[in-house]
């Protein structure tokens, strides 16, 4: 799952990840396939992209697999593939805040999403985003996963900011804002093609999360 959640990039041959990696037959693989290529599906198409046609020709399963391993169709691939994403984000916020240092974590998480980005050529977001931007109509289900995705997200963040010595509501609002900065900087990235807005972020937000107020320099005489 790292690997595709980072990479999601396509052959020479334009057949996505897991599909190539289809082509190797594993026993007992052919459900993780389909959610690896509904990830993928989502983080570059959105909802609206993961149809069951397009998670076969991906992944290369067999069409009888679908609703073997998905007896609620579509829309039962399409919350499981947001729900294996956000537990792969929330395991990599988990160990930075074992490492206790939230500067090291946001530098973590842009690093992280760089060369999600840059592996794809701007091509494939945030799944999440991703979900809940375009699938509340057909997958009314979508709207609570999203919710405690980033409230699970944002909870750690909160965790690890109180557990450097900030206050509890301070530490609240900066999680927010993290998650929020992030979010939109991932955004920007793939509308300009540039990994700019995430550097951006990383410079101007990670002073921001030390355990003491950061006070703004004074030219002299003032």
């Amino acid at each position: 799952m790292a690997y595709l959640l980072i990479s999601g990039g396509k052959d020479r041959e334009g057949r996505g990840v897991a599909g190539r990696e289809s082509r190797r037959t594993v026993p007992g693989r052919t459900k993780q396939r389909m959610i690896d290529s509904a990830v993928a599906l989502l983080r570059e198409r959105g909802a609206a992209g993961v149809t069951v046609e397009s998670v076969l020709a991906r992944s290369g399963a067999p069409r009888g697999s679908v609703y073997h391993h998905f007896p609620g169709g579509r829309s039962e691939l399409i919350l499981a593939a947001a729900r294996q994403a956000g537990d792969h984000i929330a395991a990599m916020i988990d160990q930075s805040v074992a490492d206790g240092d939230p500067r090291a974590a946001l530098d973590r998480f842009v690093q992280f999403w760089k060369h999600a980005l840059t592996a794809t050529d701007y091509l494939a977001g945030c799944p999440i985003v991703a979900l809940s931007v375009g699938s509340h109509q057909d997958t009314p289900e979508a709207a609570e996963l999203v919710r405690e995705v980033f409230t699970r997200w944002h909870h750690a963040l909160r965790n690890l900011l109180t557990a450097h010595g900030l206050p509890t509501e301070r530490a609240r609002r900066l999680a927010t804002l993290v998650v929020s900065a992030i979010e939109g900087a991932i955004i920007l990235c793939r509308a300009h093609r540039d990994a700019g807005p995430l550097d951006d972020v990383l410079a101007e937000v990670a002073p921001l999360l030390e355990s003491r107020p950061v006070r703004l320099s004074r030219p002299p005489g003032t």
